[in-house]
């Protein structure tokens, strides 16, 4: 029986084929090297510690859960909101067909903030990377569960030549042969993305693991202070948040008193 994964990644290869009739890796590059893009550095952002930590994401909508505001809700103001109040960086959803997202959400994003910002999509192909990069990202994810160790390496070493950070996420032990040289910040996904269920202890279990010297991420299923607090405490620098935002009627309000929150501790 296919997993929401495998439909998802199913549908991604059909996308990927699609980019590569309309152009080739060569003329993204070509573009690429037309306008300079300097990378925002996630991993710098991660180690201010005048900053927050959180990497505030803007999603629609997800498989499990549907639309979690009205699909034509304005980027600007929630990710304006994100970056004045104390956001290490911005994650974009830009999958449309599960999460209601859009390359004109992240293109939008990267002009009005000043945080580093984060393409969060399923990346297979080399050409993803390349289009991430004109798009204007300075930082892609790479999910282990939908990619082999060879796949991660290779796209890995890709993305650093193009001057992209990466995040490697993880989810299981089975997982951490694809940590490499290039992945030097890891996230650690609570939701199983092949069932979707969220175990808030899966990033505090993985965490012993992991090389030392990587940044950590902690990602999905975190909705209150005490989570943030429990975190860092072992040794987290960056905690991934959407959901528990993009589900208030208004977003920015809710990222606002969260942080405010989290300031008065």
């Amino acid at each position: 029986m296919n997993t929401i994964l495998d439909t998802i990644i199913a549908s991604k290869q059909k996308e990927v084929n699609a980019l590569k009739s309309r152009t080739t890796l060569v003329q993204l590059e070509k573009e690429i090297a037309g306008v300079p893009n300097k990378t925002r550095s996630l991993y710098a952002s991660l180690n201010d510690g005048s900053k927050t930590g959180i990497i505030a994401e803007f999603k629609r909508r997800s498989p499990s859960k549907g639309w979690f505001t009205s699909p034509d809700l304005e980027i600007s103001n929630v990710v304006r909101a994100y970056d004045d109040v104390g956001a290490s960086a911005i994650s974009v959803l830009t999958d449309q067909t599960y999460f209601g997202g859009s390359a004109d959400d992240l293109i939008k994003t990267k002009a009005i903030v000043q945080v580093p910002v984060l393409r969060k999509d399923f990346m297979i192909d080399a050409i993803q990377i390349a289009e991430s990069k004109a798009m204007g990202a300075d930082v892609i994810l790479l999910i282990a569960a939908c990619l082999t160790p060879a796949q991660v390496r290779t796209l890995a070493t890709y993305a650093a030549a193009l001057g992209l950070e990466i995040i490697l996420e993880l989810h299981d032990e089975s997982e951490l042969n694809h940590i490499c040289d290039e992945t030097t910040i890891i996230g650690i996904n609570n939701r199983d993305l092949k069932t979707f269920a969220v175990d808030i202890d899966r990033s505090l279990k993985m965490a012993e693991m992991l090389p030392k010297g990587v940044i950590k991420i902690a990602e999905s299923g975190i909705s209150s202070i005490e989570n943030i607090r429990l975190f860092a405490k072992n040794g987290f620098k960056g905690f991934l948040i959407g959901e528990n935002f993009m589900k208030s009627l208004d977003p920015a309000k809710a990222f606002t008193s969260f942080v405010e929150s989290l300031k008065s501790v």
